[in-house]
């Protein structure tokens, strides 16, 4: 296969014509690469190296545009990826050049996580922990960032119980309401076991 003719298309992509009627559109950066020109021959081995070349580089740098808005873990990247370029090994050799670059950290956003849902959402353990999993990050990873918290989930619910819920809290005797409480914490992640004795502290300080 022949190159016929080779032009800017638009910005730093370029539009390639080949002998056998096709077009292919690379950045310049894999033009250069592989010095491409009019009137050099190509065989299929090489013909495949460079678009394999030209899709990783949209892919990678379509991976960078997303983290530019917000950190991703390994799975949600290559789910998103493989979602957009439908080649998995492909993608997969993305999200190992950006772990590698240390772009991509599991542990790190896990961390992150973490802080928010324990100390800013005031979710329980088994909320952070499912919200965690949604975004990719696994049950052991998501277990041991959630671990240094384990003293801040009794202050959290007792924060709960004071400012969000403390209108339903107003009678004890009165268990439609109570109740009501209850069942909101239990969305928030927490145990029925912790719940009830968060709720009986607060009824006896109240009486105190």
């Amino acid at each position: 296969m022949k190159i016929t003719s080779l032009g800017v298309y638009k910005g730093t992509t370029y539009v390639i014509d080949t002998d056998d009627g096709r077009k292919f559109y690379l950045h310049a950066d894999i033009v250069a690469d592989y010095g491409l020109r009019a009137g050099i021959e190509l065989d299929r081995a090489k013909l495949r190296e460079i678009i394999y070349a030209s899709n990783f580089r949209r892919a990678y740098q379509y991976a960078m545009y997303r983290l530019d808005y917000r950190e991703h873990s390994a799975k949600e990247m290559l789910g998103k990826l493989v979602r957009t370029y439908k080649n998995e090994a492909l993608c997969s050799a993305v999200v190992d050049k950006l772990i590698s670059g240390g772009f991509i950290d599991d542990k790190r956003y896990a961390e992150r996580l973490a802080q928010k849902y324990v100390v800013s959402k005031k979710y329980g353990r088994r909320r952070a922990e499912r919200e965690m999993i949604l975004k990719g990050i696994d049950k052991d990873t998501a277990g041991d960032a959630l671990e240094k918290y384990e003293d801040v989930y009794a202050e959290n619910l007792e924060s709960l119980l004071e400012t969000k819920y403390a209108r339903f809290l107003a009678d004890s005797s009165d268990i439609k309401t109570v109740s009501k409480a209850k069942n909101a914490l239990v969305r928030y992640g927490y145990g029925f076991d912790e719940i009830n004795r968060a709720v009986r502290e607060y009824f006896e300080n109240s009486e105190d």
